[in-house]
């Protein structure tokens, strides 16, 4: 072929990618990859990390990792080897490394948990290098998501939720200052940085009972006035706009 033919072909090839819808093209550079790496939990045994063997790999919801960098903490002797050649995603939240407890079944955590086991993952996602799949509990044998995992997604939105939720409230009624003690007794006040809220007013303290619980924490509120909350009381023997109560010898819930 002629260096101008060849000139003319490969530019239409180029001018043909070009044109190529976005979606398209990024689903064909999909498909030129290279295949997730599927590895069943016989195979994921064998990278403990043991003299003679292949590898220091874990898991964590089924997201498998080559964590050999972190010999010293997951290799032979190390405080987390316990959790090298398996997924043993609920130690990860409940701190259990007993038999027992290095396991993925992670069904009976709360949302709020389950988003730390995500930021677990997170943190491995970042720090560790991928190596595929793991086949069971979270990923099927061509590696789709099961049941199990989209039901823990749904409980991390929930857990996302509600985490939101908490901030709005503490941003709403940040904490108290406080001090105590036994010879004393102690006192709460606001400021406009308690609670770790930086805010321009200052706010009066109030209990703040946690429904059905009995118990109940110092918040600040910004308008006496405004606060109707059942759940909420004055400090007895306090002005109802002191920016301080005493507590005489009752101590900060």
């Amino acid at each position: 072929m002629a260096p101008g033919c060849v000139c003319v072909a490969l530019c239409s090839v180029l001018l043909a990618l070009f044109l190529i819808p976005s979606d398209w093209s990024s689903e064909l550079m999909a498909s030129r990859s290279a295949p997730v790496r599927l590895l069943t939990k016989q195979e994921l045994r064998g990278y403990s990390g043991e003299r003679g063997g292949p590898g220091l790999y874990l898991s964590i919801l089924g997201q498998v990792f080559d964590v050999h960098s972190g010999d010293r903490h997951y290799g032979p002797g190390g405080a987390y080897h316990g959790m090298a050649g398996k997924d043993a995603s609920l130690a990860f939240v409940t701190g259990d490394f007993t038999p027992a407890g290095l396991t993925d079944d992670v069904s009976a955590l709360s949302p709020s948990q389950v988003l730390v086991l995500y930021d677990w993952l997170a943190f491995y996602q970042k720090d560790y290098k991928p190596v595929g799949r793991l086949i069971g509990r979270f990923y099927s044998e061509r590696g789709r998501p099961t049941a199990a995992l989209m039901q823990l997604e749904s409980r991390r939105s929930e857990g996302l939720r509600l985490k939101a939720q908490v901030q709005a409230e503490r941003e709403q009624f940040p904490a108290c200052n406080s001090e105590w003690s036994a010879a004393l007794g102690g006192r709460v006040w606001c400021s406009t940085k308690s609670g770790g809220i930086d805010r321009v007013w200052t706010g009066v303290p109030r209990k703040l009972y946690s429904p059905g619980s009995g118990r109940s924490r110092c918040v600040c509120v910004e308008d006496p006035t405004a606060a109707e909350n059942p759940n909420m009381q004055e400090y007895q023997g306090c002005s109802p706009r002191a920016a301080s109560c005493p507590l005489g010898g009752e101590e900060v819930g």
